[in-house]
């Protein structure tokens, strides 16, 4: 068993041991409160750049599924590869039992050179974030490494796919994802729902082509780096077309339409979120994985609050008053979470069939 470190801008310093790649690497240290999901977790591309804690103690007890396709996509995984840069947890099962298993996670980060660590206080590492805020981080393995911000890049041009690609091409109603690090079961769920897939390069114009609806996807870094995309937007809502955006879908559309977006403390990534519905006494829970939020005071007239997030009331989506223009900082397609609010994938296409 192979010590390394976890070692925060602040000079904190925490040791543990190695059961992933024995490297060293820095990034942005942030925590989910999840109980399970760790595999969907690692390969979700918001995690782009980031050390990952998870504060549920039991981490791998369960494996790691194998390489089934579905739809021509992972089966179990959201993306083809592990984004998040490490991991980091209280208490690694070198056991693991499971039907879906086809090897430890172990294995499988040391496959990926993903660095993880374990034996870690994982419950002081929270706590310091919770209170001073996201942090950079750098595990220490070998070698010294200096720290990195990956919000100083567009991280979205590093998770997005390189050309357009079609899935389920006799799908009744075209829709175009803008994939700025797309989360595989939000193509899954437009598939499910007899949609033919064009999933195009966060950059890409498709406003020649002839198409039903766009849904901005998840991604991860800084919204406001991504002024070609948010330019791509704005020209969606000049044509009226039915646009849905997912986590930061919904801070691009925020700023597309002239309003502002800024950075939490320390994010909110788990599968019990609580999110009110705007006029209703309906609480949503839902599952979440994002550092950014929109102004709410910056929304234009035309504009309005949809959700918003029950425990810090931060905004959790927003909707035009007259055009078919939606957009939620969680996650309807829950992959892992609740199932509690799958319905606006319906409610989208519902504006389409008008």
């Amino acid at each position: 068993m192979k010590e390394a470190s976890l070692v925060l801008e602040d000079s904190t310093k925490y040791c543990g041991i190695s059961f992933g790649a024995e490297e060293s690497i820095s990034g942005e240290v942030v925590f989910n409160t999840g109980m399970v999901g760790y595999y969907e977790s690692l390969t979700d591309p918001s995690y782009k750049g980031q050390i990952l804690v998870l504060t549920y103690p039991l981490i791998g007890n369960y494996g790691v599924p194998g390489e089934d396709e579905e739809f021509h996509l992972s089966k179990n995984f959201e993306s083809g590869q592990i984004h998040a840069s490490a991991l980091i947890v209280s208490d690694y099962s070198y056991s693991h039992n499971h039907w879906n298993a086809a090897r430890s996670l172990s294995d499988w980060l040391k496959q990926q050179k993903i660095p993880a660590l374990h034996r870690i206080d994982t419950r002081s590492v929270t706590k310091r974030l919770r209170e001073k805020g996201t942090m950079l981080g750098k595990i220490v393995s070998d070698e010294d490494v200096e720290f990195y911000d990956p919000n100083r890049e567009n991280l979205i041009e590093k998770v997005t796919v390189k050309e357009p690609v079609v899935y389920n091409e006799k799908g009744k109603w075209k829709i175009v994802v803008i994939d700025c690090g797309v989360k595989y079961n939000i193509l899954r769920s437009l598939i499910k729902k007899d949609c033919c897939v064009l999933r195009v390069p966060c950059h890409y114009d498709f406003t020649g082509q002839a198409f039903d609806g766009v849904v901005v996807s998840n991604g991860p870094g800084d919204p406001k780096m991504c002024q070609d995309t948010i330019a791509l937007i704005r020209k969606c809502f000049e044509m009226a077309t039915p646009t849905f955006g997912i986590c930061l879908g919904n801070q691009l559309m925020a700023l597309a339409a002239g309003a502002d977006t800024y950075k939490l403390k320390y994010g909110h990534r788990s599968q019990n979120q609580p999110c009110l519905q705007t006029g209703t006494k309906r609480c949503y829970i839902t599952s979440q994985n994002h550092g950014y939020a929109v102004e709410i005071a910056s929304l234009p007239e035309d504009w309005e609050p949809w959700f918003t997030n029950v425990n810090d009331n931060t905004n959790e989506g927003i909707r035009h008053k007259r055009l078919p223009l939606m957009s939620v900082q969680f996650h309807p397609e829950h992959c892992p979470g609740p199932v509690d609010t799958a319905f606006l994938f319906d409610k989208f296409l519902e504006f389409i069939r008008r």
